[in-house]
């Protein structure tokens, strides 16, 4: 990453040293201080003890660098796919709509999407 862009990043991503997932202000703000609110409230709440308040962002900081190196791990196995493969999984994944393939078709059995109407019986014996 250029330095110039590094420089604008969060504080929370630039300590972390996060290289291939880029949370923006927002989220940082919520990774860091949302999760020290979120400890001292269940800490309030007599569900956690105090320390949870430092346990509770370091575990969520711990899981995004996680995250950021499982994230590098793809990135670098998707460069070793050759590009033959890269083209027939794309070919394989490509969404086909409006088109339906019938294996068995059924002859003298008409198909339609029209609602079908309630017959009335009738009852002789009432």
């Amino acid at each position: 990453m250029p330095v110039d862009e590094e420089r604008y990043r969060p504080l929370y991503a630039r300590l972390l040293g996060l290289r291939f997932v880029n949370p923006g202000g927002v989220l940082c703000f919520l990774f860091f201080e949302g999760t020290i609110a979120l400890a001292v409230l269940l800490a309030l709440a007599e569900l956690v003890t105090w320390w949870a308040v430092l346990v509770l962002p370091v575990v969520v900081a711990a899981m995004v660098k996680l995250n950021d190196m499982v994230a590098a791990v793809v990135v670098r196995s998707a460069a070793l796919v050759p590009e033959q493969e890269r083209d027939r999984f794309r070919r394989q994944m490509e969404p086909v709509v409006g088109r339906a393939r019938v294996a068995n078709a059924v002859t003298g059995v008409v198909v339609t999407a029209d609602p079908v109407r309630p017959t009335r019986r009738t009852d002789p014996s009432a």
